[in-house]
């Protein structure tokens, strides 16, 4: 199989970074990390979320490229669909599309709100009330795939591309002391349980803080 090199930015702001990275660890692709400088105008767009989707993260697989998260998803399923990112049930890949999609192109009022920050935490955070519709509406897509598929992941027994793509909002969670059931907060530690958030966690907390228009005291 090709070499492979996914470029990434910041590990402890960057949430579209951590979806990327965990959908190639998850696929199972042997690949080397790039970080990209925090002055580079595509990463700094994503970073103070002037963008949902730009050229970071970039996957480059042999002499394929792919830079848009679920682009990323769909390629890896394509070329390693023994990873299961993707459900094997027709109906519950599409539910699994669905709920990818809406991650992907909404939530803004989550994303301003309260913004990745995975060295930070925020007791008794006071959620401004667009951002309270989002978080409802998320934990409703929780306990809804949890309940039909049983868990421990959103799909079953085996983390796929939805975990990925929602694996971020878990790390805001935390990091601004949300209130969740006891149903959402047993998934928010299935999460943060995995090895590869554990690994991700630690490489976060040695980065500097370099980028001051993230650095906002509450």
């Amino acid at each position: 199989m090709p070499s492979a090199t996914l470029t990434l930015s910041s590990k402890n702001y960057s949430s579209w970074s951590l979806r990327g990275w965990l959908l190639c660890r998850f696929a199972g692709l042997p690949f080397e990390e790039r970080m990209v400088e925090t002055d580079d105008a595509s990463a700094r767009a994503e970073l103070l979320l002037l963008s949902p989707s730009v050229l970071v993260p970039r996957l480059t697989h042999g002499e394929v490229e792919v830079w848009d998260t679920l682009a990323i998803a769909e390629y890896l399923d394509e070329i390693l669909p023994d990873a299961q990112l993707l459900p094997a049930d027709r109906a519950a890949r599409a539910h699994c599309r669905a709920i990818c999609g809406e991650m992907h192109s909404g939530f803004s009022a989550l994303r301003s709100a309260l913004p990745m920050n995975l060295k930070a935490h925020y007791p008794n955070f006071t959620v401004w009330s667009r951002a309270k519709g989002d978080i409802q509406r998320i934990v409703d897509i929780w306990r809804n795939c949890l309940e039909i598929y049983g868990g421990p992941y959103l799909f079953g027994s085996h983390r796929g591309m939805a975990d990925a793509m929602y694996a971020p909002v878990a790390t805001r969670f935390l990091t601004y002391d949300v209130a969740l059931d006891s149903v959402c907060a047993a998934y928010c530690q299935t999460i943060m349980a995995m090895p590869e958030m554990q690994e991700w966690l630690g490489a976060a907390r040695q980065e500097p803080d370099d980028i001051e228009e993230l650095e906002v005291e509450f």
